[in-house]
């Protein structure tokens, strides 16, 4: 057997694990993560690969197999941004169901590894738009994405960025609310991945708590369903934090009642008692 070959094996028992560990049998999704190589999108090797309570650890060498484990990878460690966990990843994919023939939006590329899962995803008829502020990371994003035709990389800030209509809408930071473009975009029946964090869902890398939850906003005509799919710790979105809408997360996180979320409203004038959380002119509420 060829080193490509045993490189292949690798990838593909890797796909066949993180899916597995987060219960998702989605013979698609297995593929993508099967057949993207990862070390195509994090620069040479040694790698620094994070580890619980001893931060950035380097591969002992620059063989890519030792990327095929599910462990954030430092992309500019300096700066605690990191290719994100690939269970969460497989996980919150399986919620978004892209499809093929699909334009997905991915809000904060990073330097495209997930990006290329999602063109993968949705195949030579779709489109996938990678939208991502730090200028060195969206460089990188469009040297390392040239082999896929089917995504772009748009230098800029992902809250405000224009793009064309989409099916799915994939926020890769944690934000305070809602983007008003994000919902404006969004198409009937498309799917907003939504990760909302307070302050203390990402102060450092030695101290992230998951003070944070991803929601799944599906759109129905004017109205958008939500619900709870996943607690996240992750990046905070730059664009997207304002501070009142922070505090009334931060009390809702304390209130409990996460799970009963059914509908984002784009209006604070429902009543209390149907909301989890009311933020200015927006709320998430129960019915």
């Amino acid at each position: 057997m060829t080193d490509a070959e045993k490189l292949k094996a690798v990838r593909h028992a890797y796909a066949r694990r993180i899916l597995a560990s987060v219960g998702v049998d989605d013979a698609r999704i297995e593929q993508a993560f099967a057949e993207v190589p990862r070390e195509d999108f994090l620069g040479p090797g040694p790698w620094p690969i994070s580890r619980f309570g001893l931060g950035y650890v380097y591969t002992p060498s620059a063989d890519p197999a030792y990327l095929y484990t599910d462990d954030l990878v430092g992309i500019a460690p300096e700066r605690h941004i990191n290719n994100g966990e690939p269970s969460l990843h497989a996980h919150l994919l399986w919620f978004a169901q892209p499809s093929e023939g699909e334009h997905i939006v991915h809000v904060g590329t990073g330097t495209g590894y997930y990006t290329a899962i999602m063109a993968h995803l949705a195949g030579p008829t779709g489109h996938v738009t990678g939208i991502e502020l730090e200028s060195d990371l969206a460089a990188r994003a469009k040297e390392y994405l040239t082999a896929y035709p089917n995504a772009e990389i748009v230098e800029g800030d992902g809250t405000i960025v224009p793009f064309e209509p989409a099916d799915v809408i994939y926020v890769n930071a944690g934000a305070t609310r809602p983007a008003d473009i994000w919902l404006d975009r969004l198409n009937d029946g498309g799917r907003l991945v939504l990760p909302l964090t307070t302050d203390d869902g990402f102060s450092s890398y030695s101290s992230m708590r998951p003070r944070g939850a991803v929601f799944l906003i599906t759109r129905k005509g004017a109205e958008f369903l939500a619900r709870c799919v996943s607690g996240v710790a992750i990046y905070p979105c730059a664009g997207m934090r304002d501070a009142t809408s922070e505090k009334a997360l931060a009390r809702a996180f304390g209130n409990g009642g996460l799970k009963r979320v059914t509908r984002l409203y784009r209006t604070d004038d429902i009543p209390d008692e149907r909301c989890w959380l009311k933020g200015p002119g927006w709320c998430f509420a129960y019915e």
